[in-house]
């Protein structure tokens, strides 16, 4: 038998593959010195209380102010995070999060009264304001922001309390996080040969990818009966979320925790329902790709596990890091050379945390600090991973210029937006790679790549956000979401999406278990709406070249200064409709009969 591989320690790692988290705090003594300094700026900004009607001055200052704490406060949950996520194991990083987490509570308390305040204040006087102190036109969106949440604001005593509970508001996600990144082990995957391999949230996916199927069928009986064993512990922590979710959807009188969360962001719940119906109504198109995966796979029944191996054998290489950097900045060309300055710039300065070690986060994700963004990655070497990278990268350049282009009130673009740039930098790299590829297999073996992007952001991520709803709904009905509910109801949704070509394994019911993105608030279906309207983007900018590369880089630009549909339209996507999602399924249809010609003779 073969040597198991061995994942490496974060001390084994090359310094120049792990990212510059030295570039927040030089030290952890640094870090302790700016906790405190928090402590005495959050003290400040309590002393506003009641006063913000005072004068035109006064809210100046406290906007400032407030300016002033959202940068620290940023600056000292970056660097906190960054360091828990590079090896969840470590006490002293766990608790150093958990500070953060409770300054942050901390500062929500001690400024509650701000939102009940600036609600207060009468139109005239706010005008007034403007013109007696014109640096507050810097706050009118912002303020305009909180105002337009009038009937869903609360006494001063009562926010405050809302704001005290943030913390338990948390545990959730904070109890899910540690379960399944640091106590959750699994037994090793076993190939054809008899070796064994590391079975981990990283390392699954690599493993579903495999042409060996014993080793594609060990992985997953191994990470869903795993899950099965802790399900009633795992359902407790989701329903946990969702109750949180509905406590404070009706603390704020909205009609649904789903109103709730979208509201934040300015996006209409239709947007949310559009993307669903769009989606159901070309199910006949993913069911016909299972069909054609059947087909080429050449199996009597296809499995769950057979949805992410590659269809074009012996397509597939590794493609080492330097590599993969060097094809995405070569696709990125449309976007001018001042986008891939940036790019490169994230590069050489190491931006990046590049492989997986023991006990570091799974999955992948751009945290963008104003310092710089950080991105966690851990590249395994795939056509996947370069895409990954593409990805990420697209999220970082969208922080780093909104952060450069706007003030620290206005840089943080909202969620609904967040998946546009990721998605436009992967559809770009997709084109990059069809337009120099014409030899048969090679292509089929790009267009299938290109379909699973379909599958898995655009009819997988709207399935979860079909059980998420789901969820919220059936707890509303007064419906008891036990353990068995959730599995019987995602089942439920795989059968519906992926058709009766597909064997309902009895694993599958368990999948709902492992995925993080429950927990984030509805934030799932951002990733189908984002990638419908980067699809769009991405076809329009290599259409029409400069003025299309001119108002997208406006859009990038844009942080939170305008709502997010305003924002897009700007860019030339009307998210408001159905649409898009329409348009990019279409493509999806032209993609798969294209594959479909590519493969007849298989």
């Amino acid at each position: 038998m073969a040597e198991t591989k061995k994942i490496p320690e974060r001390s084994e790692l090359n310094v120049k593959d792990t990212w510059a988290v030295e570039d927040l705090y030089a030290s952890d003594e640094l870090w302790y010195k700016d906790l405190e300094l928090l402590k005495e700026k959050t003290r400040e900004l309590a002393g506003f209380s009641g006063r913000l009607s005072e004068s035109a001055q006064t809210l100046l200052a406290f906007g400032q102010k407030t300016e002033d704490v959202i940068d620290l406060m940023g600056r000292l949950f970056e660097y906190a995070s960054r360091r828990n996520d590079e090896d969840t194991r470590v006490g002293k990083y766990q608790e150093m999060a958990g500070m953060a987490m409770s300054a942050y509570v901390a500062l929500n308390a001690a400024t509650a009264f701000e939102t009940p305040e600036i609600m207060a204040i009468d139109d005239e006087t706010l005008d007034r304001f403007y013109k007696e102190a014109p640096e507050l036109e810097h706050y009118r969106r912002y303020l305009f922001n909180i105002r337009r949440h009038a009937a869903h604001v609360l006494s001063p005593a009562e926010e405050r309390l809302l704001a005290m509970s943030g913390e338990v508001g948390q545990c959730p996600d904070d109890i899910y996080s540690k379960f399944a990144d640091a106590d959750l082990k699994f037994p090793d995957a076993i190939d054809k040969d008899g070796n064994a391999h590391p079975l981990s949230q990283g390392t699954y996916i690599s493993y579903m990818e495999s042409e060996d199927r014993v080793l594609r069928k060990s992985a997953f009986e191994n990470m869903y009966n795993t899950w099965a064993a802790y399900k009633n512990t795992v359902a407790a922590t989701l329903n946990s979320q969702v109750k949180n979710l509905q406590f404070h959807a009706d603390a704020r009188r909205y009609d649904s925790p789903l109103a709730a969360s979208l509201d934040n962001t300015n996006v209409p719940t239709e947007v949310y329902h559009n993307l669903i119906e769009a989606v159901h109504q070309n199910l006949d198109k993913l069911h016909r790709y299972v069909a054609l995966r059947k087909k080429l796979l050449g199996v009597d029944e296809l499995h769950y596990y057979d949805l992410y191996t590659q269809l074009v054998p012996g397509a597939d290489e590794k493609i080492p890091f330097e590599q993969a950097k060097e094809t995405v900045y070569n696709a990125l060309a449309p976007m001018g050379e001042d986008y891939r300055a940036i790019l490169r710039e994230g590069f050489e300065n190491r931006w990046i945390d590049v492989y997986q070690n023991v006990g570091k986060r799974s999955g992948a994700y751009s945290a963008g600090a104003k310092v710089h963004p950080f991105v966690l990655l851990n590249y395994s070497g795939t056509l996947d991973s370069q895409f990954t990278l593409a990805h990420e990268m697209g999220h970082a350049i969208h922080s780093y210029l909104s952060n450069k282009t706007q003030r620290t009130i206005d840089a943080d673009y909202v969620i609904f937006v967040a998946e546009v740039a990721s998605t436009c930098n992967e559809a770009l790299l997709m084109e990059h790679l069809l337009a120099k590829t014409t030899e048969k297999k090679a292509r089929a073996y790009l267009i299938n790549h290109f379909l699973e992007q379909f599958r898995g952001t655009l009819y997988r991520q709207t399935m979860f956000a079909e059980f998420e709803l789901l969820l919220g709904t059936l707890n509303q009905q007064g419906v008891a979401l036990t353990a068995e509910r959730m599995c019987e109801e995602y089942k439920k949704l795989n059968t519906l999406y992926f058709g009766d070509g597909i064997v309902p394994d009895d694993e599958i019911a368990y999948e709902w278990e492992r995925i993080p993105h429950f927990y984030y608030n509805y934030y799932v279906f951002q990733y189908a709406t984002g990638y419908s309207a980067a699809i769009a983007l991405s076809r329009r900018i290599l259409k029409e070249g400069e003025p299309a590369v001119k108002d997208y880089l406006g859009f990038l630009c844009g942080g939170c200064s305008k709502d997010p549909i305003d924002l897009l339209k700007g860019a030339g996507v009307d998210m408001s409709t159905p649409e898009p999602v329409n348009q990019a399924l279409s493509l999806f249809g032209e993609l798969l009969d294209e594959m479909e010609a590519l493969m007849a003779d298989e």
